[in-house]
């Protein structure tokens, strides 16, 4: 009896360690939408399980929300694309060693009819066409870093966000379900590349909104990541987010970003320093 008990206890006792062996460490993620619309974290997160023996879990809501996240302490580090809203999140003490990863661009996208006509003109010039036209046009409307751009792009025209107009409708949903409204209601909105390639992948290369408006200087679109500030969180896991925003910048994920493609065209660029 007394041997069966040992035997019981040493029996616990080992198996407490190997779960303790096999327990990864979690680091917890509050990202933008289009790294998760896009499938690139679904590609990169087990890699860097891999590498690490961390676990990567994330949140995708708006940028807006993510660095509200962040500031909550709810997570311990962000991927987003704001920059300006950025620097101030780190510049008020909630996050630290902000480092830019990767970027694409913003595009203007619409029906391949283009009623409105803003094919090949720049973003202004479109966004004042479609607002005398009172052409259908999709906003996120939910303070994501796309709804940030799109906002400082209207007044960049000279012109008021047209939130109280009929002709302009808020989803208050993230990229893809946007995309998809707009297509309903036979419109435009604004999207990240990344996201309108996967959207244009779902369609068997056969998208019925296209691009009408890119390459224009002020459609960049930088990404970053920022580790939580433990002077802010003092629960946050700075030495988990700093492994992993090492790790995003090595060669190695670099390299991944790089290759990361549908339909034989890149949805992110590395960019890392």
């Amino acid at each position: 009896m007394k041997i069966t008990r040992l035997m019981l206890c040493a029996f616990a006792l080992s198996l407490a360690l190997v779960g303790t062996a096999f327990a990864a460490d979690t680091l917890m993620m509050a990202t933008t939408t289009s790294t998760d619309n896009t499938g690139l974290l679904d590609v990169l997160a087990p890699e860097f399980q891999k590498d690490t023996g961390i676990e990567l879990k994330w949140t995708a809501v708006g940028t807006g929300k993510a660095l509200k996240m962040g500031e909550n302490c709810d997570v311990d580090v962000l991927l987003v694309h704001a920059p300006a809203a950025e620097k101030k999140f780190v510049d008020a003490g909630f996050g630290k060693d902000r480092r830019e990863i990767m970027y694409n661009d913003f595009v203007i996208i619409g029906p391949a009819a283009d009623p409105a006509g803003v094919k090949g003109k720049s973003v202004t010039d479109a966004l004042k066409t479609i607002e005398a036209k009172k052409a259908p046009f999709v906003s996120r409307g939910d303070n994501s870093g796309t709804n940030k751009k799109e906002i400082s792009l209207w007044k960049a025209s000279g012109m008021n966000v047209p939130d109280k107009a009929p002709w302009y409708v808020q989803t208050g949903q993230g990229m893809l379900s946007t995309i998809n409204v707009a297509a309903e209601k036979n419109g435009y909105t604004m999207t990240d590349r990344g996201t309108f390639i996967k959207y244009a992948d779902s369609k068997k290369g056969n998208p019925p909104l296209v691009v009408l408006v890119e390459g224009d200087k002020n459609l960049f679109n930088q990404y970053s990541v920022i580790p939580i500030d433990p002077k802010h969180c003092a629960k946050a896991k700075n030495d988990l987010a700093m492994k992993f925003s090492d790790w995003l910048a090595s060669k190695k994920t670099q390299k991944m970003i790089a290759d990361f493609q549908l339909m034989g065209k890149p949805l992110f660029t590395p960019n890392a320093k």
